[in-house]
Parts: structure tokens; C-alpha cells; sequence
């Protein structure tokens, strides 16, 4: 019998990013022994930002608003290669970024990861939780089960999946995580032949360090990629920012919080190249080159509020970068999972990613926004004036760890998908 595991970071990473202050309850993620925080690699941060780069790379195909989770995709499929066999298990490495790392010190380095980026500011809310739920007429493999439970910090509960209920328990927790961004990930009724899911679920809420003025908010043209313009909810500020320019692009930092360890880093390419041709150029190389370059200056920017939902299956995307044998029903090898003797071939049905983003001065959004006219008897000399007036890229990274939680493009900000 064909067994079928979900993943569903879908709801697995819910990015929900609300700017609006603190207040959410954090995870409570148990600090790990010392000898697991001291033997943290920031390399294989970095192998998980490659990941996720390609595999935004793949999705972004057209002109439209997309946003994943590099940390959330990479948590969720890294508790499924925990069960993995043989070319299956060569296969998810290869398509993870994750060759030659030995799977206990990956699984250890995803633990200090959790609790490093759930701890990263006490005034930034960022929680990271995973779960699994397991058919109860399936006998799995209990080293799997407590490996994914110590080093991943999952939830293992046993669920009837034939009661039509089960859905709903498993789309409350998801609820739960992600304080009601991301309501549904499973949908009843729940495939007599899956056995298992594996779920990861993001939540970032955070304030900027310096927010932006709800009266100096008006409406402002962004101009599209295909020439046409929207007219948008822009909002501005001028002061002391991380800043650098390059013969392509301009970038910007913008903290969060009183540590200013997590940061959305916003990219501007040029008019004359634009967004696609900015996205060939991203990579973890790039990337770590970029993030030395960048110094105080003097500006100001304006940015658009926006809001925006994406919802998209990886299975395509995953098997272009080179683990399509997981998702082969007689081919796959997850028996890593099951307990010995116990019999049924087990392979990924589907891997489902949902997230959520919501961007403003503060955090709540505005009812109405209110166009103020200013006086300006004399121009202050800026440095730059960077103006987010059409497609742009952005990430949230901690600086830290190096981890990119979250990263994505907006081609509209009038578009909510």
C-alpha cells in the first residue's frame, strides 16, 4: 500500500509579518546545552540561504508578488530527510543544499538555530514552531519521532485521520502559531492514504526601530513592470540609514526593534534593468558581499504599505532542484519513519507553502490615509533619495545567525496576491 506523507509548510511558513508592536505571546523553545550552542554554524545558515535563493529563483517566474520562507521550507523538508533512505536521502540533500553534512550535526544546528532566532530581541516577537501528526493506524519509527521531537521541538500528536475533525485539530494549531493570519492549511478530508504531516509555522512580529509617520502618508504612484502605474498608500522618512549603491541597484536597511538584529533589507534595482534581472544576481555569494557594503548615510525613502498572501505547492520546484525521487509513489525511500517490519512504501504527496506579509508605518493598518500638504522653506542635504516607486525585492534576515526568515518581490503593492 502507497503511504503519503504531507509537508505543508504552506501553512508551514506562514510568514506572517506584522509590523505592528510587540504584545504576541513568544514560543517557548528550551534552551539548548551549551556544547549544542557553542558548535552553532553560521555556514550551514548560509547553505540554507542558497537554498532558499534557487528556490525563490524558481518560483519567481512573471511578474507577480511572491514571498517564501527559506528558514520555514528548509525546517520542514529537514524533519522529513530525518526519515529518509539511501538515493532519497541523497537526493533531498542535494535539492536542500545539505551535501556532506552529516545529518545529527544538521539536526543540532537546527536546534541552536531555533532558539537563537526565537530569542533574537525581546521586543520582536519571532516564533518558529514545528509539529507532526500521525495516523494512528501507522506504526512509526520512535527514534524518528523523538529526533524530529528534541531537535526540532515538534509537537507529536497521534490523530484519527478517517474522523472528519482531524482536519480542523490540525488547522486550529496551525491558526494558533500564526495568531490568525493563516487559518487552513489542511483541507477535510484528509486522504485515507496519508500517514503523516509535517508542519512548520512562522510568525514574525515586529515594530521598526524608527517608525514611520502616519501623517506624512499620502497616495503615490508605483509604476509597474509592463509601464502601466497604481496608485498607492506611500509612506516617507528621512534620517540616518545603512545604506550603499552599486552601477545596479540600491539598498536599504530597516531594523526592527531595540537590538536592530533583525532587519527587512529592501533592493532597488534600476529603472533601466529592473527587478528580473536583479534576481539572476541573487545568491548566499552576493548576498554576503552585500551585507559588508552597507554604511550610514544621510536620505530619505519612500515606501508603499502593502499586504500580500502566497500560496503555492513546491513539489515542482523541489523536483527541478533535484528531489523529485521523493515524491515518486514506489520509488521514494522514507522508511526511516516507520517502525521495523512494519510494511507500506511511504513518499511525499505534497509540500504546500502559504505565507503572509503585511507592511506599514507602525503595524496597524490604517483606516483612511490622510494627504498632508508640507512646507519646505529649504531642501536638507541627503545623501540619496531612495524611492520604492516600482519593483523592488526585499528579505528579513537575522544578523546574527545570518538567516534569511523571510524573502520576496513586489511587483504590485495594490495586488493582495
Amino acid at each position: 500500500m502507497k503511504r503519503k506523507l504531507a509537508v505543508l509548510m504552506g501553512v508551514l511558513s506562514l510568514a506572517a509579518v506584522l509590523l505592528m508592536g510587540t504584545g504576541c505571546k513568544k514560543a517557548v523553545i528550551s534552551k539548548p546545552d551549551a556544547d549544542v550552542l557553542d558548535a552553532f554554524d553560521v555556514a550551514i545558515v548560509e547553505k540554507t540561504n542558497e537554498f532558499g535563493f534557487k528556490l525563490y529563483k524558481n518560483l519567481a517566474i512573471g511578474n507577480k508578488n511572491i514571498m517564501i520562507s527559506p528558514v520555514g521550507v528548509s525546517l520542514a523538508m529537514e524533519m522529513a530527510y530525518n526519515g529518509a533512505i539511501g538515493t532519497t536521502q541523497e537526493a533531498m540533500a542535494t535539492a536542500l543544499n545539505m551535501q556532506g553534512i552529516d545529518v545529527e550535526r544538521l539536526n543540532k544546528n537546527n536546534l541552536a538555530l531555533l532558539y537563537l532566532l526565537t530569542m533574537a530581541d525581546p521586543k520582536v516577537t519571532l516564533n518558529v514552531a514545528n509539529s507532526i501528526w500521525m495516523g494512528e493506524d501507522f506504526k512509526f519509527s520512535e527514534a524518528f519521532v523523538e529526533t524530529v521531537h528534541n531537535d526540532y521541538q515538534a509537537v507529536a500528536k497521534k490523530l484519527d485521520f478517517t474522523d472528519p475533525k482531524s482536519a480542523d485539530v490540525i488547522n486550529q494549531w496551525v491558526k494558533d502559531q500564526t495568531q490568525g493570519t493563516i487559518d487552513q492549511i489542511v483541507t477535510p478530508p484528509i486522504d485515507s492514504e496519508t500517514i503523516m504531516f509535517l508542519i512548520n509555522a512562522v510568525y514574525f512580529k515586529g515594530a521598526w526601530t524608527s517608525p514611520f509617520e502616519q501623517d506624512l502618508t499620502t497616495d503615490q504612484p508605483f509604476k509597474l513592470a509592463d509601464g502601466q502605474t497604481v496608485t498607492v498608500p506611500t509612506m516617507y522618512q528621512s534620517g540616518s540609514f545603512d545604506y550603499f549603491k552599486t552601477a545596479d541597484f540600491q539598498a536599504l536597511r530597516l531594523p526592527y526593534g531595540e537590538e536592530e538584529q533583525l532587519a527587512m533589507v529592501l533592493f532597488l534595482p534600476n529603472e533601466d534593468a529592473g527587478l528580473d534581472e536583479f534576481q539572476k544576481q541573487l545568491s548566499q555569494d552576493n548576498w554576503s558581499n552585500w551585507m559588508a557594503l552597507f554604511e550610514k548615510k544621510e536620505g530619505s525613502l519612500t515606501l508603499p504599505k502593502f499586504t500580500m498572501e502566497y500560496e503555492n505547492s513546491l513539489n515542482q520546484a523541489l523536483t527541478d532542484l533535484g528531489m523529485g525521487v521523493a515524491f515518486e509513489a514506489g520509488t521514494a525511500d522514507f522508511s526511516g519513519m516507520a517502525a521495523a517490519g512494519t510494511a507500506g512504501d511511504i513518499y511525499i504527496s505534497d509540500v504546500k507553502h502559504k505565507t503572509f506579509i503585511q507592511v506599514d508605518e507602525i503595524g496597524t493598518e490604517a483606516a483612511a490615509v490622510t494627504s498632508v500638504e508640507v512646507g519646505v522653506t529649504s531642501m536638507p542635504a541627503y545623501d540619496f533619495e531612495l524611492n520604492f516607486d516600482r519593483p523592488f525585492f526585499y528579505a528579513i534576515e537575522d544578523n546574527e545567525t545570518g538567516a534569511i526568515v523571510f524573502m520576496g518581490s513586489v511587483f504590485d503593492p495594490a495586488n493582495k496576491n
